[in-house]
């Protein structure tokens, strides 16, 4: 788990650090996608809980008889 937080926090500063170097057009860019993602990535995971416990209380929910 370590592993995978260091290389999406390398790729968020290569991102938007280093590329502010290498190309800042596309650097400025890459900054106004990452900041809609980081604006809604709260919607996303509420939607997500939600659909969990749906799944979830669906199973545990008896069945109805016929």
């Amino acid at each position: 788990m370590v592993k995978a937080f260091l290389l999406a926090t390398a790729k968020h500063k290569d991102v938007t650090e280093r590329l502010e170097k290498i190309n800042p057009n596309l650097a400025g860019e890459a900054r106004r996608v990452l900041e809609i993602n980081k604006s809604e990535r709260h919607i996303r995971g509420g939607l997500a809980t939600k659909e969990k416990y749906l799944i979830i209380s669906s199973a545990i929910a008896p069945k109805k008889i016929k």
